[in-house]
């Protein structure tokens, strides 16, 4: 792609990032861009460098679960109270920003359809001040993750069961939750960790030696440092390499919890593509694939999350393009850690872009999207 190298180098110039890798494949041919550094003073930046992606994951852990659909251990319509009889009977608020003591019982039960379509109750909503936004976050951690911070999944989900829905199962969109008690629901059905049935699933697969829910000792050199930006604009370190991910956390997050490389996104992603084939072998149905990066549910009009776009199993699918970067069925997600990831049916494309700041306004998204226009619009 035209330009590549001269977006990765942009941000790192003027000290926005520190570093950034990307990567742009169609057909058999990865472009891939380098700059900056690993962390500030430190390492150059290299093509396998390890991220943490953040909303990244959402994709990963759905098509772990439509695994485990094509193999018939669960159904999209089967009821979550099978595994999670913590949430057979949630209540409902009356609306979004009530208090969390005004609430009407739950019409009916949750599906594991409900939570990959983000339709179950469960998440954020726009208005960050609602008590149930602030219960998720003080009772949950659901915000930038924090591996080692979040509890159990026992000790989790009987948290989740005290705070009401956001709406009526069924009948709407909320962000972010709905991924991570998914994650659960799979390790219940499995009988594992939530890392072992991704593992089992997707990783072992396709061969994402990379990717995973923390970093192996022997990896740690090629692991990012995560940054955010203080009131100043400086650069203040998040998460180094010996951090939160340097053992398996209690709480695998499949809402957020996971790292790859460029490479290891991209192959998941070329899966997709190709319709779940990998290597001469089936890693995913023709309609699990189909189903996850088709429009699935729609978020209220100009939702901050999913604005005016639909959401899949695990990422936003566009159903127009009312930004340049946006494009009629395009598939994917961005992390809030700086990241982004994108697969292109019409043309076969997939577009990766990893950063390490947290990405906290406008100016974050502009730089993202200066590339992802690249890739929607060449010459733009």
């Amino acid at each position: 792609m035209d330009g590549l190298q001269e977006l990765v180098e942009e941000p790192t110039r003027t000290g926005s990032v520190p570093g950034v890798v990307a990567l742009v494949a169609t057909g058999g041919r990865r472009e891939v861009a380098v700059a900056g550094v690993r962390s500030l003073g430190g390492a150059a930046m290299s093509r396998d460098t390890v991220f943490r992606i953040a909303s990244m994951t959402k994709p990963l852990v759905a098509a772990a679960a439509m695994v485990l659909v094509d193999r018939g251990r669960l159904g999209l319509d089967d009821e979550v109270r099978r595994w999670l009889p913590e949430l057979a009977a949630p209540s409902v608020l009356r609306t979004p920003t009530s208090e969390l003591d005004d609430v009407v019982p739950a019409e009916r039960p949750i599906t594991v359809r409900h939570l990959l379509e983000f339709s179950a109750g469960h998440g954020l909503v726009p208005q960050f001040d609602a008590p149930v936004v602030v219960a998720l976050q003080e009772r949950l951690h659901q915000g930038p993750p924090e591996p080692q911070r979040i509890p159990a999944p026992q000790e989790w989900v009987a948290r989740l069961a005290e705070i009401p829905l956001v709406h009526q199962p069924g009948r709407g969109w909320t962000y972010n939750t709905g991924a991570d008690v998914l994650g659960v629901l799979l390790a219940r059905v499995a009988g594992t960790s939530l890392s072992q049935v991704l593992a089992d699933t997707v990783l072992d697969p396709l061969g994402l030696h990379d990717t995973g829910f923390s970093v192996p000792a022997g990896s740690r050199d090629r692991f990012a440092t995560s940054y955010r930006a203080d009131d100043s604009g400086d650069l203040v370190q998040v998460d180094g390499p010996d951090g939160q991910w340097s053992e398996e956390p209690a709480f695998a997050s499949g809402a957020g919890g996971t790292v790859s490389t460029v490479d290891d996104w991209c192959t998941f992603a070329q899966m997709l593509l190709a319709g779940g084939q990998h290597a001469g072998r089936t890693v995913l149905s023709t309609e699990a694939v189909r189903q996850m990066i088709s429009p699935q549910n729609r978020a209220e009009p100009g939702n901050l999350f999913l604005q005016d776009q639909a959401w899949g199993f695990g990422g936003s699918v566009d159903v127009s393009a009312g930004q340049l970067w946006e494009v009629p069925g395009r598939y994917g997600w961005m992390g809030g850690t700086g990241t982004a990831g994108y697969l292109y049916p019409a043309t076969g494309t997939v577009a990766v872009w990893l950063s390490q700041r947290e990405m906290a306004g406008p100016a974050d998204l502009a730089t993202v999207g200066r590339f992802l226009t690249a890739v929607a619009r060449p010459g733009r």
